[in-house]
């Protein structure tokens, strides 16, 4: 892969520029090479770092979760990142859960909404 400027990286891992400088300053991302000068640049180690991250934000993972994703991946630290994903997957399974129950009420209220007659609608009347 040829060196890749900021924003073809950017491209590369469907994310903006910023994001990539914010990923920088959080310590997800290395600085580019040559940043001492106007040669900045980046590789393929880059884009798999990038989409790394995307990823695993797209699985739920914080910021500092990810952090610590990336340091268990150089220590080769498979049962803490295992019991990363497993907290991961209950957290998951609550806000399945709490979605489940919200689903189940507004179907209730549009319900009661088609068949009431007057006075004001449930729908508008549950959130008073």
């Amino acid at each position: 892969m040829n060196a890749l400027r900021i924003s073809e990286l950017a491209k590369k891992g469907g994310v903006g520029v910023e994001t990539v400088r914010f990923y920088q300053r959080k310590g997800l991302l290395d600085p580019p090479n040559g940043a001492a000068t106007a040669g900045r640049h980046y590789g393929a180690d880059d884009v798999r770092r990038l989409r790394y991250i995307r990823k695993a934000q797209t699985a739920g993972f914080t910021l500092s979760e990810i952090a610590e994703l990336i340091d268990l991946d150089r220590a080769d630290d498979r049962p803490r990142a295992r019991d990363m994903a497993r907290s991961r997957i209950a957290a998951l399974d609550a806000r399945i859960a709490e979605l489940s129950e919200a689903r189940a009420a507004l179907s209730k209220l549009a319900k009661d909404c088609a068949k009431s007659g007057p006075g004001p609608c449930p729908i508008l009347a549950a959130f008073d």
